[in-house]
């Protein structure tokens, strides 16, 4: 919930990819507020059509500033909206349980083609879902595709450290992948809660701090971090979890901020024995990689192989997945897969997606009024 990330690709869906400009545009605090409410809210929800109370004002901003993002990033770069194909849209995730079928992303992507008169492709997770997937991750076929070829020792791991963070295993044939634990959002919302800042700057505040190696095990001994691939979270699941086992109100800010970054240092790591074999490099992309304490904590864990953030590997680590959902629209619009047996437990490789067609005649600009 950091802001809306916008790039720019050339490609074919499959081994060719050209990176264009990208940028982010930031959440305010009350877009955040809005948005924070909208996932809390969604908690009781068994519908995922269903808008009740906030969600409805909350997807409506979700749709409204990925637009003016859009068209600002166009502008800007100097690019010729005619000349855009497709737009790739996510949407806010609200809530997750793929175990109940449900996957619920807000976002209207029949509204956004209107504001843009471009095609868009959006719910990209709800078909693996139905059909009894785990609807995540999804960004692991283009993390195959930039690694496939990447002059680098295999078998390559990537990992993204969003909310929660996930793990693509490279290593020829269909990618092998699954969340890991938590990324960003216990940290994030610790430091929300006691300090009042959205998150930990540079990993300072870990930094200072002591881990609690004793909240740490008793932390991860959830069953979720034995469990083999695939496997998927929704941002919320460790936080009773985590506020029960590692006793975060009796510690500083410091210790809190440092216990919470081992755990998704650990966790990550955790995955090493359940891979096909060991990655003999580690990648890095996503917010989490800005944390220096938690980059530190990675490099001890998983030790001896390297582990490097995406832009020392000439990728993005900000841009990395605004363009992985371009990617996955254009593999929608050529009918190639996103989810396999492998990354989501799809019983076979899937499509995914949703095609909005903008109407003739349609208004472009959108107005406040």
């Amino acid at each position: 919930m950091d802001g809306i990330d916008v790039a720019l690709i050339e490609t074919d869906g499959e081994s060719y990819i050209a990176f264009g400009p990208s940028t982010t545009r930031y959440y305010r605090d009350e877009e955040r507020r809005v948005l924070r409410q909208a996932i809390d809210e969604a908690s009781p929800l068994r519908d995922r059509a269903a808008r009740p109370g906030i969600l409805r004002e909350a997807e409506r901003l979700v749709t409204i500033l990925h637009a003016a993002a859009v068209q600002d990033f166009l502008s800007e770069s100097g690019i010729d909206w005619r000349s855009v194909d497709v737009v790739g849209f996510h949407g806010q995730t609200v809530l997750h349980r793929p175990q109940e079928r449900l996957t619920i992303q807000i976002g209207d992507g029949e509204e956004l083609a209107k504001i843009l008169q471009l095609p868009v492709v959006y719910d990209f997770r709800a078909a693996d879902v139905a059909a009894g997937g785990q609807g995540a991750p999804l960004v692991p076929i283009f993390h195959q595709a930039l690694a496939r070829n990447l002059d680098r020792p295999h078998p390559i791991a990537v990992v993204n450290i969003g909310g929660v963070a996930n793990v693509t295993f490279v290593d020829g044939g269909d990618p092998v992948a699954c969340d890991t634990g938590p990324g960003n959002a216990l940290i994030d919302d610790f430091m929300r809660t006691r300090t009042g800042r959205p998150h930990d700057p540079a990993g300072v505040n870990a930094e200072q701090g002591e881990v609690d190696e004793a909240a740490l095990a008793r932390v991860l001994a959830h069953p979720f971090f034995a469990r083999r691939p695939p496997k998927s979270l929704d941002r919320n699941e460790f936080r009773e979890w985590v506020r029960e086992q590692a006793d975060l109100d009796g510690m500083s800010v410091e210790d809190g901020a440092a216990t919470l970054t081992a755990i998704t240092a650990a966790s990550i790591a955790a995955i090493v024995p359940l891979l096909p074999t060991t990655p003999k490099c580690w990648i890095l992309c996503g917010g989490g990689v800005h944390n220096v304490t938690m980059m530190r904590m990675l490099g001890e864990r998983l030790a001896p192989a390297p582990v490097e953030s995406a832009d020392a590997a000439g990728w993005s680590v900000e841009a990395m997945e605004a363009q992985a959902f371009a990617y996955l629209a254009v593999r929608n619009l050529r009918g190639l897969p996103i989810t396999f047996p492998a990354t989501t437990n799809a019983k076979a490789p899937m499509a995914g997606g949703v095609v909005a067609v903008p109407k003739i005649g349609s208004l472009r600009q959108h107005s406040s009024s």
